[in-house]
């Protein structure tokens, strides 16, 4: 049996449908699941968290190679679904809650100590990416399946944007495969990505500084099409002229707009103010 035919008959069995208000494209491409799996290089002690389940066609995955699998889903239809498909996994939990006011910290996860692994809706990308990255309990790695242009973003190929550094001061991202959008149901208007998130023992900006970072780069990038002596004078505080000076002590051009600067640039830009 195909996934979109078991997927259909699962909707069809609990009179439920996909609905566009959660984002809910479901993978049934099983190809594509197996590449995150895969790519997740998931061991037997290995905790997982999972976002936006739905049906389970990932999770019955994740149970098979994890010690520990937690789920996290907002549809309460969906939880209910998940509940009598896994009825008595011992690996698995289902919880019911939003994943961006979810707390990391209590259930028993430690600092780099799990990996996330979730097709997760558009919508909550980049908010999911800092919900993780930022916390005090981060992944040691995430795979996500992100819209393509979305994971294109991440890794700066396609025009750099505050996710671009918000991610790259945590960890290598890049992208290990393209999913077609015939690979879901409904069908999306694009394509995704398969995005892979090594997260570094430490960022590549001290904690006690990670806070001034971000102030740095939000300011930044508040006016992205103005060149960085007015955006980070902004942010600094400062006149446009004293900006230009921290800005050439950093080795840069104060005439550069936020998106040509790499992550290795706003770091030499902290450091020098």
């Amino acid at each position: 049996m195909s996934k979109l035919v078991e997927l259909q008959g699962i909707l069809r069995l609990h009179g439920l449908w996909a609905k566009k208000s959660f984002g809910q494209n479901f993978l049934v491409d099983e190809e594509a699941l197996e590449r995150i799996v895969q790519t997740a290089n998931i061991h037997s002690s290995d905790t997982v968290v999972e976002v936006g389940p739905g049906t389970g066609f990932l999770t019955e995955r994740l149970i098979q190679k994890a010690k520990r699998v937690i789920t996290v889903e907002f549809d309460a239809d969906m939880v209910e679904v998940m509940k009598r498909r896994f009825k008595g996994v011992p690996n698995l939990e289902i919880i019911h809650s939003d994943i961006l006011n979810w707390r990391i910290d209590r259930y028993g996860l430690k600092n780099k100590g799990y990996k996330v692994v979730a097709n997760i809706p558009y919508y909550i990308t980049s908010p999911l990416i800092k919900h993780f990255l930022q916390s005090a309990c981060r992944p040691n790695k995430m795979v996500i399946l992100v819209q393509k242009e979305v994971a294109e973003k991440v890794i700066g190929k396609t025009g750099k944007s505050v996710i671009t550094i918000e991610t790259q001061v945590f960890g290598r991202p890049e992208i290990v495969a393209i999913v077609k959008a015939a690979s879901f149901y409904p069908t999306p208007k694009v394509d995704s990505a398969v995005l892979r998130i090594e997260v570094y023992e430490k960022p590549l900006v001290p904690e006690r500084e990670l806070k001034d970072f971000f102030r740095v780069v939000h300011g930044g990038y508040s006016q992205k099409r103005k060149k960085l002596r007015n955006t980070l004078a902004a942010a600094w505080r400062v006149e446009p002229a004293e900006a230009e000076v921290i800005i050439k002590k950093a080795g840069l051009d104060p005439d550069l707009r936020p998106e040509d600067l790499e992550i290795g640039d706003w770091i030499k830009l902290v450091d020098k103010n």
